[in-house]
């Protein structure tokens, strides 16, 4: 990894950042905002990472600054003959190289637990990181749906 970038896990101190990266994502639709008084759900849901034995939550820093964060969670599913799986979820990245050196982080983090399989999704309309993707390995294998319950 280039020394100017450090991929560690996330703190608490480091939500500001993040949220603000987030909440800037114009694509992801998620809702997230930066306005105080939603900053508590962050914090709630940064307490439920960070108690998980199964989900990390990292950030890339360069400079002392975040430019990059993705979330992994390790699930295992008798199918496959009990085989476990790690997803990337959350990816966001500020600056050429930071994802690609994130997503190898992550697989090395994955090959490292001998986890056979490391699987992530994408919004239908960021066609631009689809093709990043796939340029890293990764093959378009499955259709996602979802539902919002709210």
């Amino acid at each position: 990894m280039p020394q100017d970038l450090n991929i560690r896990e996330a703190r608490k101190d480091d939500l500001p950042a993040l949220v603000a990266m987030f909440s800037a994502d114009a694509l992801g639709g998620h809702g997230d905002t930066t306005e105080p008084e939603a900053f508590s759900d962050y914090v709630r849901a940064f307490a439920v990472i960070e108690a998980s034995p199964d989900q990390t939550l990292y950030v890339a820093e360069r400079g002392g600054e975040v430019v990059g964060t993705f979330q992994t969670m390790v699930t295992t599913s008798l199918t496959g003959r009990g085989s476990s799986a790690m997803i990337i979820e959350a990816v966001q990245m500020r600056g050429q190289g930071v994802g690609g050196l994130m997503i190898e982080f992550a697989i090395a983090e994955a090959k490292g637990r001998g986890i056979g399989r490391v699987a992530l999704t994408s919004n239908a309309v960021r066609k631009d990181a689809h093709r990043f993707y796939e340029r890293l390995g990764f093959k378009p294998s499955h259709l996602g749906f979802k539902m919002a319950l709210k």
